[in-house]
């Protein structure tokens, strides 16, 4: 039985995480009742599809990004799922039957420079997005400061360009799933009766030749991670439960205490991740990354103590994906 899942691939999505990220969520959060999950970073989806299907009392969900393209792609799949699928088996029969590979890289360019016109509607935009995102170098979705997707040509054989089956599942799920657009604290007003947060923004570069934050062209600097930090302070402070992903700083460099200090107030664990997109094969391999939240007891951990919370470091290793 097919499952809902990302469509898309996307730099820093969940799916190796979702296992150490389900123990990290509140311990009595099967008994939460008519949830509102809201995510303000949705990105490629992984944690939304996984909740979704998971936790039956999640009634509602509220998603958002400042990247238009991404959040017309979830509107469209949500509400133009046969339409799409129809014109992505086109756009897949018409680059398969291409078998020249200079000829494939022409179609390839010429589909990213129509995309960049920003002159389609939501179906064809959304099928430009699905077929650069799966023939593109890696899989990146990456914009220059003009904001124009700029990631080169991919050498894929036979691309996966449309998969009307998961595209129908999460169709289904998005259903009652409310799509925004626009900056992260838009999501505060949508916050009503047990609501939980899940929050995976950029990420913090770990050095000034790892940035990959590029999905729009405004950039997510250590201000805008600082305005995160007060946002979720403004979350708590009402009585809402959050958790937040990010690189850990102090996994490359141990003085860098950045997020330690800036969570200082709130339990930070460390989780084991994988990172593959490194051009060099050497720099990939597990690196840890923070989990924030402003809870105690959790799923993994559910007779954890009421008091002030204090930063928890330790580790907890994947599971092998």
């Amino acid at each position: 039985m097919t499952k809902a899942k990302p469509f898309i691939k996307w730099v820093g999505g969940k799916s190796q995480l979702i296992n150490q990220l389900d123990e990290k969520l509140p311990a009595d959060f099967d008994n939460w009742h008519n949830v509102t999950y809201i995510e303000p970073f949705v990105g490629g989806g992984a944690m939304l599809f996984y909740m979704l299907q998971r936790y039956p009392n999640i009634r509602q969900a509220v998603i958002n990004d400042i990247n238009p393209d991404l959040t017309t792609c979830y509107k469209t799949v949500r509400d133009h799922a046969q339409l799409l699928v129809e014109s992505l088996k086109d756009m897949e029969q018409t680059y398969l039957s291409i078998l020249d590979e200079e000829q494939r890289k022409e179609f390839f360019l010429t589909i990213r420079e129509r995309y960049n016109s920003k002159s389609a509607d939501a179906i064809e935009n959304t099928t430009m997005f699905f077929f650069l995102n799966r023939t593109c170098f890696n899989g990146l979705y990456r914009v220059n400061k003009k904001g124009l997707f700029n990631v080169p040509f991919g050498r894929y054989k036979r691309p996966t360009i449309c998969d009307p089956d998961t595209i129908r599942k999460d169709s289904e799920l998005l259903q009652r799933v409310e799509i925004l657009t626009g900056d992260f604290e838009k999501t505060f007003t949508h916050a009503q009766g047990q609501t939980f947060f899940y929050f995976d923004p950029p990420y913090r570069p770990l050095s000034n030749t790892s940035s990959f934050n590029s999905y729009v062209k405004e950039a997510f600097n250590d201000d805008a991670q600082i305005r995160l930090k007060t946002y979720c302070d403004r979350i708590s402070d009402k009585g809402h439960e959050f958790m937040l992903s990010n690189s850990d700083s102090r996994s490359k460099n141990t003085e860098d205490d950045f997020f330690d200090q800036l969570y200082a107030a709130y339990h930070i664990d460390r989780v084991w991740a994988s990172r593959s997109i490194n051009s060099n094969p050497e720099k990939r391999g597990k690196l840890t990354e923070i989990v924030v939240r402003n809870y105690h007891a959790t799923k993994a951990a559910p007779n954890t103590c009421t008091h002030k919370p204090i930063p928890c470091l330790q580790a907890v290793e994947a599971e092998a994906y």
